[in-house]
């Protein structure tokens, strides 16, 4: 049950939340109709790219529409501006626990401050935050993943794929978090065919330059990896995928994913057919998991991490040409399973 302590008066707090938001980045819905008792759910912060990334942004959406709809409550969802500092994204989360939203997800490594300091000054509401597993608080979920494991698969898929014996690797940001993706795409690479090499570029050394935003980045990227006989090129890159997706796609060569299904989504459709498969991390269960244990009366607190065992990292088989191939299926079954039993350890870095 929700805690009575969370009940507003709906007119007056959605006209109050405008004025909040005005100040500290828009919403792309405030949205839902609120239950009989007028509370307030899940609220999410965009990361940088925002929602309609088809990738991370997207899969945190799709988990906030599950509570809304299982739960009945209101949501909000917020995009991030250019330039903003730490400050802005705390008074952004400030803004949505003062108006009863509980609990509070911050999308990205980039809101670590930020959820430390609105957790801080918000002790009774529970927040989340994707990505980060530095924040150490009685109120706040740490929810990361193994991004490796399933890049790891993805690197099997590739080394098996691959017909010129070059792969590509898209990094969006230099940072430790896409660190992981890299090192486990190219253990698997190399574990399964050590005769392929691995191109391996990132876009940019930080979030603000683009490296997750900017499509142009990412096509380019693939477009020079492909010129050097890349033939499948894997983007962990954000909204900056889709150039690589596209690059992949006009050379008619592969694209494996990322985060979220890409195969499916439909602002891809037109170059469904070169991507291979995506390695995914299931933020939205994350998201949606965070929403039921605070609807549950039992938050989730601390590290909560998911992985192969627990099924929120995987690759997925929604291209026909990649699930009915059963050589490269069973390869990739082998490695998974010897990933949960721990016989093979991916590396993080």
């Amino acid at each position: 049950m929700r805690r009575i302590s969370r009940i507003t008066v709906a007119g007056a707090a959605t006209a109050s939340l405008a004025l909040a938001l005005s100040a500290c980045g828009g919403t792309s819905t405030s949205a839902g109709s609120s239950d009989s008792k007028g509370d307030k759910g899940l609220a999410i912060a965009y990361d940088v790219g925002g929602k309609g990334d088809q990738s991370f942004n997207d899969a945190a959406y799709a988990g906030l529409e599950q509570a809304k709809k299982e739960f009945g409550y209101q949501t909000a969802d917020l995009e991030p501006t250019e330039g903003e500092t730490d400050a802005d994204k705390e008074q952004r989360l400030v803004s949505l626990a003062k108006q009863g939203y509980d609990p509070v997800i911050g999308v990205g490594y980039a809101y670590a401050s930020a959820i430390k300091g609105a957790s801080e000054k918000f002790p009774d509401t529970t927040f989340g935050i994707v990505d980060d597993a530095t924040i150490n608080s009685k109120n706040v979920a740490d929810l990361v993943f193994s991004e490796e494991q399933a890049s790891y698969l993805a690197g099997v898929a590739a080394a098996k794929s691959t017909k010129s014996n070059v792969v590509g690797f898209v990094g969006g940001v230099d940072i430790p978090l896409i660190h992981k993706f890299q090192a486990g795409f190219e253990q698997g690479v190399k574990d399964t065919n050590p005769k392929v090499k691995v191109l391996s570029q990132y876009l940019t050394q930080t979030a603000e330059e683009g490296g997750f935003s900017s499509p142009d980045k990412g096509k380019t990227a693939a477009e020079g990896q492909i010129e050097k006989k890349a033939d499948v090129v894997y983007a962990a890159a954000g909204l900056s995928g889709q150039g690589v997706i596209e690059a992949a796609a006009a050379n008619k060569v592969w694209a494996i994913g990322v985060d979220s299904d890409q195969y499916q989504q439909e602002a891809l459709a037109k170059y469904k057919d070169s991507i291979l498969t995506s390695a995914m991390k299931d933020v939205a269960k994350a998201v949606y998991n965070l929403a039921k244990s605070v609807e549950d009366g039992k938050p989730e607190t601390g590290i909560v991490r998911g992985d192969l065992k627990t099924g929120e990292v995987s690759l997925s088989n929604s291209n026909p040409k990649f699930a009915d191939d059963a050589e490269l299926q069973e390869a990739i079954k082998t490695a998974k399973e010897k990933i949960i039993s721990g016989e093979i350890k991916v590396k993080s870095s």
